[in-house]
């Protein structure tokens, strides 16, 4: 004996719901998860990838599919993959607390990680822990924004650090090569750009070593092919400049949320 199963009805598993309301009717449309986010980051660009069906429900988890009529007068149009773009790109994603208490949880670890993998203790230029740096954000009360992307929250976190512990971003260490003629006007103008020189040679060229902050890289790149007309050359020694081993910080949270070292 066959089971009849209604034409209005899909099952889905495992599914992300994007939900919006529109002309006075809930639309909603099945998702795979985790990949709503990149659709609109522009990190993925196949839908496929994204919809796990190309229909418009009025109720995903009981498998009804919207009408043809509702959609033509919510849309204007009963083409359902351009109406799925449309509540990709502007609907509500319908998570869980468990779901979106998880996906906070991820995100402010990311957060500490990028952070502990861009920065040192200043003085001693040893890097700090991602526990360690989890706990710092907890002490400075942080909180995770899901509309933001991880890396520039771990920028934003940087800056709030700054204030309670010493934490900088670890330097770059680069070499010049400067025709000598335009080396010593261009070298004027790296001045501001520079933290540390640490050498420099004039012989048939200007060589110099020195350390910058990661932010200036693209600037001074720049600066250097614009200035010397190509004939000069830029060169990355080190990515980061750090000492061996983590940086050791006795925990001492406070009231204040002081970070003391």
């Amino acid at each position: 004996m066959s089971i009849f199963t209604p034409t209005n009805q899909i099952r889905l598993t495992n599914v992300a719901v994007v939900r919006m309301k529109r002309a006075g009717k809930r639309f909603e449309i099945a998702c795979y998860k985790n990949k709503v986010v990149g659709w609109r980051s522009g990190v993925e660009k196949d839908l496929d990838e994204v919809l796990q069906t190309h229909s418009v429900f009025v109720n995903v988890s009981k498998g009804q599919v919207a009408k043809k009529e509702d959609l033509i007068s919510a849309f204007g149009t009963d083409d359902q993959t351009e109406i799925c773009k449309q509540i990709l790109t502007k609907g509500e994603v319908q998570v869980s607390d468990k779901e979106r208490h998880t996906q906070l949880e991820q995100m402010f670890r990311d957060i500490a990680t990028i952070v502990a993998d861009k920065c040192v203790n200043p003085e001693t230029k040893r890097p700090y822990t991602v526990i360690l740096i989890e706990r710092a954000m907890k002490d400075i009360h942080y909180s995770v924004k899901t509309n933001k992307s991880t890396k520039q929250q771990a920028l934003e976190v940087i800056k709030q650090l700054k204030e309670k512990m010493k934490i900088e971003r670890a330097h770059m260490r680069l070499r010049f090569l400067l025709p000598v003629n335009e080396g010593k006007k261009l070298k004027e103008k790296l001045k501001p750009l520079i933290k540390v020189i640490e050498s420099e040679d004039y012989s048939q060229q200007l060589e110099i070593v020195c350390l910058i902050d990661p932010g200036c890289f693209r600037e001074i790149d720049e600066l250097i092919k614009k200035e010397t007309k190509g004939k000069g050359s830029l060169e990355v020694l080190n990515l980061k400049d750090v000492e061996e081993g983590d940086e050791k910080f006795e925990w001492r949270p406070s009231s204040s949320s002081a970070l003391r070292h």
